[in-house]
């Protein structure tokens, strides 16, 4: 360890929380290699739903096959991706490997993955709107 620095070790098991008194809730381990990928309404385009809390608030493993398109869609809210692999396209620019775009609510665009496909973190704060009607979970 850098000299100057010490590791701090919280005892294992229950413990309260700092700014209330209460216990602290315990942390979601998500097994993301073993958890299947889904199949969705979009051709080409499969997703890991690692998170949701129920009201539009989602972080999604999403692969999207060479050209497979995202429709038409609007962001309701702040939506943040960060290509792992690939690239992922729209009419403003490419996101390539290890790089990250974000669009602010009220953007709309249509998005496409690159020549060699596209696996991407996405990070949604609300449901987009599509204009097809549509919206982006498993079949």
């Amino acid at each position: 360890m850098p000299e100057g620095t010490h590791q701090v070790r919280i005892p294992a098991g229950p413990r309260k929380r700092l700014l209330a008194d209460e216990m602290s809730p315990a942390s979601v381990f998500v097994d993301v290699v073993n958890t299947p990928w889904a199949t969705t309404k979009f051709p080409g385009i499969q997703m890991k739903l690692l998170f949701s809390d129920g009201a539009g608030f989602e972080t999604l493993l999403l692969k999207i096959e060479p050209g497979a398109e995202v429709p038409l869609h609007e962001h309701m809210a702040v939506e943040q991706s960060y290509v792992l692999e690939g690239t992922f396209e729209d009419d403003e620019g490419v996101t390539t490997t290890g790089n990250f775009v974000w669009r602010p609510a009220g953007s709309a665009h249509v998005a496409w993955a690159g020549p060699g496909g596209a696996t991407l973190l996405a990070v949604f704060r609300a449901p987009n709107h599509f204009d097809s009607g549509q919206i982006l979970t498993q079949e």
